[in-house]
């Protein structure tokens, strides 16, 4: 759930502002899954701006503390919330540890790095909610170097049902600063898309895997 409903509409804003996400239901992208998608995020375009960068930092500090207590670690998940991670840490004065999507195939063959003390308790962070399967996987390696997971923060979700489900049956907590519904409702509102677009864009959201872009 989005930890704020103006601060959802304002990471919305921003996100569209720079582009870290696009609207294109005439020219869909195509994910690495091979779905056809009206919609696209890269939240790592945020680094190149200090003003919205410190402004994710400090929302996602405030939102972690207020939903989960100050945590003894943050935990980004590599690679895309490295450096959203150290940044919220350095706001919370606490550590920093980062997962791999799986162990390295050499030297200490580590999936976990940084120093990370067993019954800790994390908070994990990351930049993207798609399915999820990729974050919980990262829950599910921290969890096996016996730590204590009091939830996820995360910039932005699609909010696809499976998702919720998949977070569900974790038993992870999942906190957002924006959400699909809310960007959709702030790029109507400064016409980054029309009511025809918002429509085509809405029904994507229903059923991501079979989608195509309807011929007039």
């Amino acid at each position: 759930m989005i930890f704020d409903k103006d601060t959802a509409n304002n990471t919305a804003e921003q996100l569209l502002k720079i582009k870290a996400i696009k609207l294109q239901p005439q020219e869909p992208f195509t994910w690495a899954s091979g779905w056809k998608s009206p919609i696209y995020c890269d939240n790592r375009i945020t680094l190149s701006y200090p003003t919205i960068r410190n402004f994710l930092k400090a929302n996602m500090a405030k939102a972690i503390e207020e939903k989960y207590g100050k945590p003894d670690v943050i935990a980004g998940v590599a690679t895309g919330a490295i450096a959203i991670g150290v940044l919220v840490a350095q706001e919370l004065g606490i550590p920093f540890v980062y997962v791999r999507p799986e162990p390295k195939k050499h030297g200490r063959q580590n999936q976990i790095e940084g120093h990370l003390e067993k019954g800790s308790n994390v908070v994990v962070v990351e930049d993207l909610i798609s399915t999820g399967k990729s974050s919980l996987q990262a829950v599910e390696a921290l969890r096996e170097a016996d730590v204590i997971i009091k939830g996820m923060m995360a910039i932005f979700t699609y909010g696809f049902p499976v998702a919720t489900q998949n977070f569900e049956e974790a038993n992870v907590d999942l906190t957002t600063l924006s959400d699909y519904k809310t960007l959709l409702e702030q790029a109507e509102k400064d016409n980054y898309i029309n009511s025809k677009e918002l429509a085509m864009i809405q029904t994507w959201r229903k059923s991501p895997e079979t989608w195509t872009v309807e011929e007039d």
